[in-house]
């Protein structure tokens, strides 16, 4: 991974395409927000249900990983799974 994105950027890309069907098609980008910056990430439409999870439980611990590796560094970021 490149060394000019952010490490939550990195973080939530490796665990995406871990999951997916498709990983090339995974995107993740950071888009600095007024309080705390906001996780995008797209995947194949194929493969939402993969990101996401029964009742939303991946979706949530993705979310959880990217809380606590945020924290770490004293900062906050939200995840949006894009469709």
């Amino acid at each position: 991974m490149a060394s000019s994105t952010s490490p939550l950027v990195d973080l939530v890309a490796l665990v995406a395409r871990a999951l997916v069907d498709q990983p090339d098609r995974v995107v993740v980008r950071e888009v600095v927000g007024d309080r705390f910056p906001r996780i995008e990430l797209t995947v194949a439409r194929e493969d939402i249900g993969k990101v996401i999870g029964k009742d939303g439980r991946t979706a949530q611990s993705i979310r959880t990983l990217l809380s606590a590796a945020a924290s770490k560094s004293g900062r906050r970021a939200h995840l949006d799974i894009l469709d």
